[in-house]
């Protein structure tokens, strides 16, 4: 598939400037700290050393003052607590850190994580009658309950009172509970509105260490934030960057044993986990329990406060991701042949599929595979109860969210955010709801996001690619949404040696800029191979600056010492 290539615009001259001038880095540099708003000294300070003085103050958030009274009077009264998460990433870590936290500070407590099939997604009137049948009186929701209205009279004639830490869209009415809070729910002016359930869950356990005089006690939490954040895919920016970077932190120097059990059963190294390996490897695993089975095995290993024990959990994590993936690869196979028997891809806005087989834990991921393969809107359905229950996947700048909200006559329920929704339909429904949201699309959709872009923050020549430059982009960790991996475009490099395809259709090839020589490689890029040629000298690549392992054997770009690290280009496209 092509892509369209969008270079940032040069940044005025004179601020460009005096940002090197004032941090010492390059201009190159310069420029893209600026594409992502940094302009000042003041701000590059914040960007490159977030420390907890960042956070914003907890009671800054509506409701805040009202859930940490409730909280405390809970644990004076010894009142039985209900923390009721989700079963994904950012539910199951929400929930461990509540648990843990008030726990810790001698609250009577207990976890609760739905089933995905047989609960559903967020507060069921089923998990509530189980919460009355323990003697429950305070539910804490994380990362769900926004739009739990009818559950929350539920609870009320139950005598239940509820505090909803949610962060995602809130519907026309908010429930009818102590406290509710959302950052993005109409009237709170907190001032970061990207939060996630367990960044929401955190400033709620920060407004109660505030209130006892333990302002740092919630600190030691933050690996979970950092985790839950980094899955749910929220922008690294702001709050959220200084939240990540702090969980990293404790993540890379001082694992929890349940973490550090999923660390070594996953292969991966202790003291350099990056925000990518937690979306790819880490977080999968956390989610294959949630998906084929019980979600609470997750909030068991997270919580485990013994090694051995926690490496047993992880086990039993490693090997539902197998069999996760097996699913998964089944179903898209499915999937794509369906889509190209009966989808015209071209034309059509959207992409509807419904099985009534289809496993409900992979759907979601198959909806996004499918969105990366054929770049339409797409959602995923299975049956569950005799309703189509699915996952909805939006392609890069598109509110799915609010094209779901056009069509919401037809759907029995639907919630989520921009680029992820779930919802429901009367099956004998789902083909009129696929004519009106491929309407809906078709008219919603620019035609330039239609095509995938990648955006470029400068152009640069190989030559400036520099050890200190390289030094320096490492300040730039942690990446994610909003402070993606820098992008460059090199032109008219050279390319040396004889191209070749490694691994599962991986393009690997050298190219020279004057006398130096870089490695690159494109993940998946393989079909790109006839445009490149030995010694083409008017190669156009954009790319990231990725670092390899140097091991001595007289290829690459090094200076030949064992384990030094040199840099490598990432090839995102060629021309």
């Amino acid at each position: 598939m092509e892509h369209r290539w969008n270079c940032a615009s040069p940044s005025d001259p004179g601020t460009l400037k005096k940002l090197v001038d004032e941090l010492s880095i390059p201009e190159v540099l310069a420029q893209v700290l600026m594409n992502r708003g940094i302009d000042t000294f003041e701000k590059a300070h914040m960007f490159f050393r977030p420390s907890p003085d960042l956070l914003h103050n907890p009671f800054l958030m509506d409701g805040m003052e009202k859930a940490v009274g409730r909280v405390l009077k809970a644990i004076e009264t010894h009142e039985r607590i209900l923390v009721y998460g989700d079963y994904d990433v950012d539910g199951t870590n929400s929930a461990s850190m509540m648990y843990l936290f008030l726990k810790e500070i001698g609250a009577n407590v207990e976890v609760y994580i739905p089933g995905r099939v047989t609960d559903g997604y967020g507060i069921s009137n089923g998990g509530i009658d189980r919460a009355k049948g323990n003697q429950i009186t305070l539910l804490i929701s994380v990362d769900c309950g926004i739009t739990a209205v009818e559950q929350a009279v539920h609870a009320r004639e139950l005598g239940i009172e509820v505090i909803i830490c949610d962060h995602h869209e809130p519907g026309p009415t908010l429930p009818d509970v102590y406290a509710v809070l959302d950052p993005i729910k109409p009237g709170c002016s907190y001032p970061f509105k990207s939060l996630c359930g367990c960044g929401v869950g955190f400033k709620l356990i920060q407004g109660i260490a505030v209130r006892l005089g333990k302002d740092e006690l919630p600190d030691k939490y933050l690996d979970f934030v950092a985790l839950a954040s980094t899955a749910d895919i929220v922008p690294l920016i702001g709050e959220n960057r200084t939240l990540v970077k702090l969980g990293m932190d404790i993540i890379n120097t001082h694992p929890r044993p349940g973490i550090r059990a999923l660390i070594e059963t996953s292969g991966l190294r202790f003291g350099s986990i990056s925000t990518g390996q937690i979306v790819f490897v880490l977080a999968p695993r956390i989610n294959a329990v949630g998906r084929l089975g019980s979600a609470e095995r997750a909030v068991e290993l997270l919580t485990c406060d013994d090694y051995p024990a926690a490496l047993e959990f992880a086990r039993v994590m490693e090997e539902e991701n197998l069999n996760r993936r097996k699913i998964d690869e089944e179903t898209f196979i499915k999937a794509q042949e369906i889509v190209e028997k009966y989808f015209d891809v071209e034309n059509d806005s959207v992409i509807v599929l419904h099985q009534d087989k289809w496993h409900p834990g992979v759907i979601g991921i198959v909806a996004s595979r499918l969105v990366e393969k054929y770049y339409r809107p797409t959602v995923m359905m299975t049956t569950i109860d005799g309703v189509a229950k699915g996952s909805a996947r939006s392609v890069a700048g598109f509110d799915i969210y609010q094209a779901l909200k056009r069509v919401e006559d037809k759907l029995l329920q639907f919630g989520g955010h921009k680029y992820a929704a779930g919802l429901s339909i009367d099956i004998d429904r789902v083909d009129e709801f696929r004519a009106a949201f491929n309407a809906v699309v078709k008219e919603l959709l620019p035609e330039n996001l239609r095509v995938p872009e990648i955006k470029i923050d400068s152009e640069i020549s190989l030559s400036d690619i520099t050890s200190k430059l390289v030094r320096i982009l490492k300040q730039f960790i942690p990446f994610g949404p909003g402070n993606m991996r820098p992008v460059f475009l090199s032109r008219n490099v050279e390319v040396v040696g004889s191209p070749r395809i490694v691994g599962k259709d991986h393009l690997r090839f050298k190219v020279r800029n004057g006398q130096l020589v870089f490695d690159a490689i494109g993940f998946g890029l393989g079909r790109l191979i006839s445009r490149i040629e030995t010694g083409r000298k008017n190669l156009d690549i954009v790319f990231s600056i990725d670092e390899n392992e140097w091991t001595g054997n007289g290829d690459g770009n090094s200076n030949g010492r064992p384990h030094d690290q040199y840099p490598q280009l990432k090839i995102k496209d060629l021309k």
